[in-house]
């Protein structure tokens, strides 16, 4: 039995983005849901499988030095492939309910499965500060487009306003988060006694700021606008903060 259809069927009557609660409340509108035994269920597998063929074929072609690239996208994607799965599950065993699931369950989850890559990546192959914090951004980046993708597929693309305001505020937000774990790990990674603490401080940082985002879009109206701009002004912000440092040195 398709594993996405085995879960759904501890969550009946709940829509099922990434085979999980969705966070945002307008997944209620047109959807492109494939049909199975009765049951509504986007097959993520099969979206994973598409989405990762092509970047297989191009990591083969491209050679060694663009390899780790693809292979942090591929991870990323299947990062969050994992984290719907284990969402879904938990949320089954804690009868939790959209809320809880949004805001308590899925930042926690999420932020801990794009963490898994970068510690093997620096346990494993030592790398230096700016290659873990290119590796944090394409994991995170991997992870937000794979999730939107999926959240297209299962609720339509016919809202165009809304879905450019999603798409770039939940990609933001990802990225935002791998910024905060790179750039922090490139720094106390280096640091014996710091790799462990600081580890939990940043994956705390970032389960934070999910949380507060997936709470915004949870409440809706002008909040959950707010939520999108929020993680965009911020990455523009912080951007623009580095030039600026850049410039005076």
């Amino acid at each position: 039995m398709d594993g996405g259809l085995l879960l759904a069927q501890h969550l009946p009557g709940q829509p099922h983005l990434l085979v999980r609660y969705a966070a945002d409340p307008c997944d209620s509108g047109a959807a492109a849901r494939h049909e199975k035994g009765g049951g509504r269920m986007t097959y993520i597998e099969n979206i994973f499988i598409c989405m990762v063929s092509p970047l297989l074929v191009a990591a083969l072609c491209m050679g060694r030095r663009q390899l780790r690239f693809f292979l942090f996208c591929i991870a990323g994607m299947g990062v969050c492939l994992l984290s719907a799965y284990i969402n879904t599950f938990l949320a089954a065993v804690c009868q939790a309910d959209a809320l809880a699931a949004t805001a308590e369950i899925a930042p926690v989850v999420e932020e801990m499965m794009k963490l898994l890559p970068l510690v093997f990546y620096l346990l494993v192959f030592e790398p230096e500060g700016d290659k873990i914090k290119a590796a944090a951004i394409t994991v995170a980046l991997a992870f937000a487009t794979f999730e939107n993708v999926c959240y297209l597929i299962q609720n339509g693309a016919d809202r165009f306003s809304f879905i450019f305001f999603r798409g770039f505020g939940t990609g933001a937000m990802h990225v935002l988060c791998g910024l905060i774990v790179g750039g922090g790990l490139a720094y106390t990674w280096r640091r014996t006694w710091l790799k462990i603490a600081g580890a939990c401080g940043l994956l705390g940082a970032a389960i934070t700021l999910h949380a507060i985002y997936n709470l915004l879009i949870a409440y809706g109206g002008a909040a959950q606008y707010i939520a999108y701009a929020l993680p965009v002004l911020l990455v523009a912000a912080g951007r623009l903060s580095a030039f600026r440092l850049s410039q005076r040195k």
